[in-house]
């Protein structure tokens, strides 16, 4: 038998995240459970308000627009289920415990051809099923429902939009300073295997963490992209939507520097040998990496993105202060050569671009 097919590890990774939700968001979730219990307390006397504190609860979301976006499948999959209801029991009657089922299958194909979100998807046969199962017993259950529904999505929204609105502005900050500070230091990498002699497995180790600047580059951009949804609809957005534009046009800046210093670890693996380091024109170009990196880091600290740590740069003043200025190569290593230096002036490009731009604000 296997032993660790029985591990309970196993089973509590299917059930545990490795990240918490944060508990600002705990409270207010508690804070529009309970005002939902007594508003539909208040409104509509006699019941039990389960469906006004389930759409409270469900509807407080780390965004005001993914708020907004629950609420409205929420009240969508309760009405169309009602009324899936209504129609099944007015056609075959309640009185049968086939339709029931039958009520479940006809919401979920309703659904399906409706192209329906998951959570309005699963709402309209749930709605449906409890509609048949309480409302021949419970007068005007259908429209009370829905309207209970209505109330508790409406506070859910409101507690998240007046209760310090969820900006997700830092996982942006911290992606983007940390790619920043993994290109500037596979730029010094590079540059110390141009350097002196390496062996196979530095350039393999090289172009491994180059390659891994897409999946980092990606994570950034998707931070980006939540960062800024975080912001739609939110009364706080005038205070961050500056830092925001500044993580983006940072994020476009090293999109390019991903793309160019990849291709260059790549060209170093497939084309370098301990000859290429007798090229008088490599001793420039380690130079030329080494600045780069400089600056990069020195970019990344000028941004002072709030809650991360750049690397710490020496010499505050750019390295990268004269146009690219290096001798054509004339070898046969020139292949390797020429492409680097291409990346290179590309890179010099945008980093003078931003130093300039920092310096400027």
């Amino acid at each position: 038998m296997n032993v660790a097919a029985l591990s309970p590890d196993r089973y509590a990774k299917l059930i545990l995240s490795t990240t918490r939700i944060p508990f600002l968001q705990v409270l207010k979730t508690s804070v529009a459970a309970v005002v939902a219990w007594f508003v539909c307390v208040w409104l509509l006397t006699g019941l039990t308000p389960l469906f006004a504190v389930i759409a409270a609860i469900l509807v407080v979301q780390p965004s005001v627009t993914q708020s907004f976006g629950k609420a409205l499948e929420r009240v969508v999959g309760v009405i169309i289920g009602v009324i899936v209801a209504y129609f099944v029991g007015l056609v075959f009657g309640q009185g049968s415990s086939w339709v029931i089922p039958l009520a479940v299958v006809l919401a979920l194909l309703l659904g399906w051809v409706l192209r329906l979100g998951v959570t309005s998807a699963a709402q309209i046969p749930i709605s449906a099923m409890l509609v048949l199962a309480l409302g021949t017993t419970t007068p005007g259950y259908a429209l009370d429902r829905i309207i209970e529904t209505i109330i508790g999505a409406v506070i859910g929204v409101a507690v998240n939009l007046l209760i310090v609105p969820p900006v997700a502005l830092q996982p942006v900050h911290e992606a983007v300073a940390g790619l920043g500070n993994e290109v500037s230091n596979i730029l010094d990498s590079m540059a110390q295997v141009l350097s002196a002699p390496t062996l196979p497995k530095d350039r393999t180790e090289l172009l491994v963490e180059a390659r891994l600047l897409t999946p980092m580059r990606a994570k950034a951009a998707a931070a980006l992209a939540n960062g800024e949804e975080s912001l739609k609809y939110n009364p706080r957005r005038s205070v961050h939507r500056d830092l925001l534009e500044r993580d983006g046009q940072l994020l476009a800046m090293l999109t390019i520097l991903v793309t160019r210093v990849t291709g260059m670890a790549r060209g170093v693996y497939d084309l370098y040998d301990d000859d290429l380091l007798d090229e008088p024109i490599v001793g420039e170009i380690v130079s030329e990496l080494r600045r780069a990196a400089h600056d990069l880091r020195l970019v990344i600290q000028n941004a002072e993105l709030p809650g991360t740590e750049p690397d710490t740069v020496t010499d505050e003043m750019p390295a990268l202060t004269a146009p690219l200025d290096i001798g054509v190569p004339r070898s046969e290593h020139w292949v390797l050569l020429g492409f680097l230096l291409e990346d290179l002036r590309r890179i010099h490009e945008e980093l003078v671009a931003a130093t300039e731009e920092s310096a400027s604000v």
